[in-house]
């Protein structure tokens, strides 16, 4: 086991959530050693040719990562390994937060065919696939904005990801929907958490109407703008939005969250060709932080 390579502890609790049998073409390799070589890369950020002997043919760690990416296994994994903690009482329910980062994309992230691309022969569409392949332009150049709920632990419970010049508050629903933590007793998967906390770039009406319409309390700043045009409405404008100030401190668990997954340089600035390969990476880094903690 080399230096960042997960413990024993870490592996017991991972191990038996990977898929098992024979991939195409013969068995398998140890899964331990892909995945040291996969979470090295990660880690670097270095290209998949220069992995270093020790974790075998590079090739064959690349096409674990892509077809795990595709067909939604290491989604699986994240939610396995979040059902455990829920279970062990170590996911914090209480005060969700959302926001959004930006990411740097590589030159080369750029450049991917604009078909929708096989499953290493399949035929079947990879899990995340986007035509625009999450990238957008802006003065910086290339950038892909990341999209993330989390736990009062400072832990990923749904990620999304968005070309870089998508707003925010339209991609709250479809995050807050993606929190799904099955329960190995039985019974529907937990989506609701008690409270939700996000900056004043959230606070539109569908959003509130949503969150009200699910129960859920929320602390959203209502921007300067919304005010003066409720003032100015007189009556008509409605009443203020509850905000609560000291709820609102917890916001900066998500802040933490995304400090947390960009030590790994995969993740804070983009070397994947294709959206869905980097949401695997996002989502294997958000498996590495419910298994350390």
């Amino acid at each position: 086991m080399g230096w960042g390579d997960p413990s024993d502890g870490e592996w017991a609790r991972l191990g038996p959530n990977l898929p098992k049998g024979v991939g195409r073409g013969g068995r398998w390799q140890r899964h331990r050693r892909v995945i040291n070589g996969i979470l090295f890369r990660q880690r670097t950020g270095l290209p998949w040719r220069d992995l270093p002997p020790r974790f075998g043919n590079r090739k064959t760690v690349y096409d674990r990562h892509r077809r795990w990416s595709a067909d939604g296994t290491w989604e699986r994994v994240l939610r396995t390994v979040q059902a455990d903690a829920d279970v062990e009482g170590r996911i914090d329910w209480s005060v969700v937060s959302v926001d959004s980062t930006v990411c740097r994309a590589h030159q080369h992230a750029a450049g991917a065919h604009h078909r929708v691309p096989r499953v290493l022969g399949g035929q079947r569409r990879p899990a995340e696939h986007r035509l625009d392949e999450a990238l957008g332009r802006s003065r910086g150049g290339l950038t892909t904005k990341i999209h993330l709920a989390s736990d009062g632990s400072c832990r990923s419970l749904a990620a999304l990801i968005t070309p870089g010049q998508w707003g925010d508050a339209p991609q709250l629903i479809n995050v807050m929907d993606r929190v799904r933590v099955p329960r190995p007793a039985g019974g529907r998967p937990r989506t609701r958490p008690d409270h939700v906390c996000g900056d004043k770039a959230y606070g539109s009406r569908r959003n509130r109407l949503y969150l009200r319409r699910r129960q859920v309390k929320h602390t959203i700043p209502e921007p300067k703008n919304r005010k003066v045009n409720r003032r100015r409405r007189g009556s008509h404008g409605g009443r203020p939005t509850c905000f609560d100030s000291t709820t609102y401190k917890g916001r900066n668990e998500v802040e933490r969250c995304f400090n947390a997954l960009k030590g790994s340089r995969a993740v804070a600035t983009r070397y994947d060709k294709r959206a869905y390969v980097f949401h695997g990476t996002v989502t294997l880094a958000a498996i590495r932080l419910w298994l350390r903690y």
